[in-house]
């Protein structure tokens, strides 16, 4: 579909008029769904588009989960204008933030924001909706601990797509069933925090006052320490970041020993999404864990 067609289409559909759309410009950083800049007679936007029937309510799970952070007030997102379904193709508009340079303590308040958002919990892990990770759906059903919730919703579906798809051997396989037994004796003793869900270097951007914006959530209520892990997983952030989150909400004991146990969920995406290096990577976390 065209991109400025399908932008007029969905604020015709959202607001019952038609915008004078000037210019359409692609954006990098769309690997799963094209992303536009969008400058019209209503102002600025950034448009995502892709089919309705390749992901299924996306774009719907992507505006909630951004909600859903908002609403915490303890730390900005992209504002969702508005997403629909048109024939074959979902849309989602959010706030166009021009680039600006990030403050010379924006890690520190990054720390501090995303602490004050871990705050927030829940009495279960999950959520009352599935979402995605990347392309992948992910489960969101709730469990009583983050173990069950992290083997039930979390690795079990990895690791039965990628036997699916052949991508990990019958041995791998058999090494996450020996972890699933000690599970539990690994993991915190904590209730469960509102997370990001994949929070890494290409999720957030600098907003207009040159802190943190967070965008791509995969929101559930689960153990932080996933998120914390998420954020090492690609060479990690500032350490400022991790030292002004440990003021705020300190992490239990042992946190950082715990970072290859919670990013074999994510290997394991990345795996399912990608093969190659992806599985190296995913052994030697696994490693970890050996007897």
């Amino acid at each position: 579909m065209n991109p400025a067609d399908a932008f007029r289409l969905a604020w015709e559909s959202l607001f019952f008029e038609c915008p004078n759309v000037s210019s359409v410009t692609p954006l990098i950083g769309g690997s799963i769904n094209p992303i536009f800049k969008v400058e019209c007679s209503e102002g600025q936007f950034v448009m995502k588009l892709n089919s309705s029937s390749k992901y299924p309510k996306m774009f719907l799970v992507e505006a909630k989960g951004l909600e859903i952070l908002s609403e915490t007030k303890t730390i900005s997102c992209a504002d969702v204008i508005g997403v629909c379904e048109l024939e074959t193709h979902q849309v989602l508009i959010l706030n166009y933030i021009p680039s600006t340079k990030r403050n010379t303590n924006f890690f520190e308040n990054f720390g501090v924001r995303l602490a004050h958002l871990h705050q927030h919990t829940a009495s279960y892990f999950g959520l009352d909706h599935n979402n995605y990770m990347g392309r992948i759906p992910q489960n969101n059903n709730k469990e009583l601990t983050a173990t069950d919730f992290f083997i039930n919703q979390r690795l079990l579906p990895q690791l039965d797509l990628a036997m699916a798809h052949k991508t990990i051997t019958k041995e791998l396989r058999i090494k996450f069933d020996a972890l699933f037994l000690k599970m539990e004796s690994l993991l915190p003793n904590e209730p469960s925090s509102l997370i990001h869900g994949d929070l890494w270097n290409g999720n957030f951007i600098v907003g207009e006052d040159g802190n943190v914006v967070l965008i791509d959530p995969a929101v559930s209520y689960f153990s932080r320490e996933a998120d914390i892990a998420m954020t090492k997983l690609f060479g990690g952030f500032d350490e400022s970041f991790y030292a002004s989150y440990q003021e705020v909400f300190p992490l239990q004991p042992q946190w950082e020993n715990r970072i290859p146990l919670w990013n074999l969920y994510p290997l394991l995406v990345h795996v399912n999404l990608f093969g190659g290096s992806y599985l190296n990577y995913l052994k030697a976390n696994l490693r970890f864990f050996d007897d």
